[in-house]
This record gives C-alpha cells, sequence and structure tokens, in this order.
C-alpha cells in the first residue's frame, strides 16, 4: 500500500538527515518506528505526506505516486488524501470544541453537509472515549483528553494510513496510558498504522513490525519478537539496553 523508494532528505548541504531510504508497507500492517533522537524518524513520517518536503525520492500511498524531484502542488494534495497526522502537540484549534475540531476537515476540506460530519464526528469521539467532553474546547482537557481528540479528527477522514509523529512523548506518564489503549484499539481493527514512539513495550505488544533507525538509514527490520525481544543489529542492541535500564 506504501512504497518509498531511495528516498532523501537533506537540510543544507551538510545535514543528511534521511539517506536512500527504500521501504514498503503493506495494508493492515502497524509499524513502529524507533531509535534514538536525531535520526530521521519524524522526519521520515512527515515526508510520507509532505509535511516535510524531500530533497529527492519517490512515495506511493495507494494509487498516488508522487517524485520528490518532479511533481505539483496537485500531486502534493491528492497524496495527503490518503494519510492523516497525529501529532504529539495535538494542534487543536484552540477556539473550537472537540466536537467542531473533529468536524473541521470533513465540512471546509471534503464538503460534507454539517449534519452528517456532526453525526460522524459525534462517532468518533464515543470511539475514543471523548463524546462527554465533546463541547469542551481544548483548554479544559488534559493532554490526553486532547490527543483522543487528535486521534479521532485523523480518522474523520478515513485516511488510508494513520500518522502518528510519538503521540505520547508530551503528555504527562499518568496520560500515555489512555492515548495508548486508543491506539491498541485501532490496531485491533486492523488500521493501517506507522508510528514514531519511545514506548518500546508498546511497540511489541501492538506493532506486526518494527522499524529501528540510525543515521537517517533503517538499520534493523523485523517482526517485533526480531526486533525488540531477539535484535542482532550491536547498535539496537545498545539502545534498547539503554531504553530498558
Amino acid at each position: 500500500m506504501i512504497e518509498v523508494k531511495h528516498l532523501s532528505k537533506e537540510f543544507g548541504e551538510d545535514t543528511k538527515v534521511l539517506n536512500d531510504i527504500d521501504l514498503h508497507i503493506k495494508k493492515n500492517e502497524v509499524v513502529a518506528i524507533i531509535g534514538p533522537s536525531g535520526t530521521g524518524k519524524s522526519t521520515l513520517l512527515r515526508c510520507l505526506n509532505y509535511l516535510c518536503e524531500p530533497t529527492k525520492g519517490v512515495i506511493r500511498i495507494g494509487d498516488t505516486e508522487i517524485d520528490a524531484e518532479h511533481h505539483s502542488r496537485a500531486q502534493i494534495r491528492k497524496l495527503r488524501q490518503h494519510s492523516a497526522m497525529v501529532f504529539q502537540n495535538y494542534n487543536l484549534f484552540k477556539n473550537k470544541t472537540a466536537l467542531q475540531n473533529v468536524m473541521e476537515a470533513l465540512v471546509t476540506v471534503h464538503k460534507v453537509p454539517k449534519q452528517e460530519a456532526q453525526a460522524r464526528a459525534e462517532e468518533l469521539l464515543k470511539k475514543v472515549g471523548m463524546y462527554d467532553r465533546k463541547d469542551f474546547y481544548p483548554a479544559k482537557l488534559s493532554g490526553g483528553q486532547q490527543q483522543r481528540v487528535g486521534i479521532a479528527r485523523a480518522m474523520a477522514v478515513n485516511p488510508d494510513v494513520l500518522l502518528f509523529d510519538e503521540p505520547t512523548s508530551a503528555l504527562d506518564p499518568e496520560l500515555v496510558g489512555e492515548v495508548l489503549q486508543t491506539i491498541k484499539a485501532l490496531a485491533e481493527e486492523n488500521t493501517t498504522m506507522i508510528l514514531v514512539t519511545h514506548e518500546i513495550r508498546f511497540a511489541r505488544n501492538v506493532a506486526t513490525r518494527v522499524l529501528f533507525m540510525e543515521g537517517g538509514k533503517i538499520a534493523a527490520d523485523g517482526t517485533p519478537e526480531e526486533i525488540i525481544d531477539h535484535p542482532e543489529n550491536p547498535r539496537l542492541k545498545q539502545f534498547l539496553n539503554f531504553i530498558e535500564k
């Protein structure tokens, strides 16, 4: 469903964040991307929907393919229609209620009638356990509650793939569980997902596949058992030992 070929991202001449990445992801896979900070995990995720524009390489999601060196704005818009991002800092509209946040893209971008959009948004807020807070503004919600609204908002546009950029990194430890439980429920429904995460135990329990990134490359790729329980890559072993301590 997702194909990445020779993807690279450079910031200036001296900083290569992604280095010639090839990647294939099948429908219904839940892929966790782990690794030290600064190794290109979030950049890879953001390149998939062109929030960060690659320097070179080809990305295909579903029936849309785009070449970093030869593309149009229309192609970028079409590519973005296949995915939805859940950000680490929620990015909710502060002047809109939880319900209005989930409805926004449906009404303004997809031109769904308001009544239909509201019904869809209410259904999704129930799904993430936030229906009783539907009329609350973000300032009245905890970080975990805001993130669950963010997940509902991403699901509203019915994307082919959900992209999670460290969805728990901005949360207090006691709020992490409620967000991870919401993501786990989506995984059990065979939702295609790619998650950048530092939650190694969660990756082991929920992901069908784990990628380890190091130096702008995918240094290891396999099942949770292969990557987390029985790592062979020396740098991966070192990283996991440090995390587990």
